[in-house]
């Protein structure tokens, strides 16, 4: 008959419950406290000043706007709504025409124009289907024994011998707004008939929301005649 738990297994059980318990809960926190934040710094340069007119016009009744947590909740709203008005503008010929004025004027100071011009290439690459290659895949990273999701952004070739290899974004758990870059291997690459919101899933949520099988190795090559 075996002995009952001692006391600091029974702490130890109970820690492990709560940490498991807690770890989901605190994992949303942290992505919705970045995109909260994110979304909140845009227009709080403006928000800001505004709300403390705002509260000076009638400190005793609208004192309160001027809160930290007030203009943080308020700036986020503020940058919903002008995402929203871009996205409806963008779905009109005036609008259409606007960021085309801007895309020409960020084409024009230096520095700006390399990073606007590559970041719309990625999200343009994302949201289209890739010819001849699956968009997400596994790699080997950081080695053999392991793999790692990336998104394919393009496949080039090897100077000299023409070998295809591909430029491969592999973002980082819970975050997938950073990441590193690797170049491999076509024939080294484990192809996936996963889309990109699933993939997006998988990362952000560390793995746990994932489908029943995956593949792992690369499939093999036909042998050379």
């Amino acid at each position: 008959m075996s002995s009952p738990p001692s006391f600091a297994q029974r702490v130890q059980r109970l820690f492990l419950t709560g940490l498991l318990t807690l770890l989901p809960i605190w994992l949303t926190w942290v992505v919705v406290k970045f995109v909260f934040v994110l979304l909140s710094d845009i227009s709080r340069p403006w928000v800001g000043p505004l709300a403390q007119q705002v509260a000076a016009w009638a400190p005793d009744t609208l004192g309160w706007i001027n809160a930290s947590s007030v203009q943080a909740t308020v700036a986020m709203a503020a940058t919903l709504l002008l995402i929203l008005a871009v996205g409806w503008l963008a779905r009109r010929v005036v609008g259409q025409r606007l960021l085309s004025w801007l895309e020409a004027l960020v084409q024009r100071i230096p520095l700006a124009n390399i990073i606007y011009s590559s970041a719309r290439k990625l999200l343009d690459i994302l949201q289209t289907k890739p010819d001849g290659t699956q968009r997400v895949v596994l790699i080997d990273f950081p080695h053999s024994q392991m793999k790692s999701v990336g998104f394919v952004t393009r496949v080039i070739r090897e100077q000299g011998t023409g070998r295809e290899l591909a430029a491969v974004y592999v973002p980082t758990t819970p975050n997938p707004t950073s990441g590193y870059l690797e170049i491999v291997p076509v024939e080294k690459i484990t192809p996936t008939d996963w889309t990109v919101d699933q993939a997006m899933s998988f990362i952000i949520s560390g793995g746990a929301v994932a489908p029943d099988t995956i593949p792992f190795d690369p499939p093999a090559r036909p042998a050379a005649p």
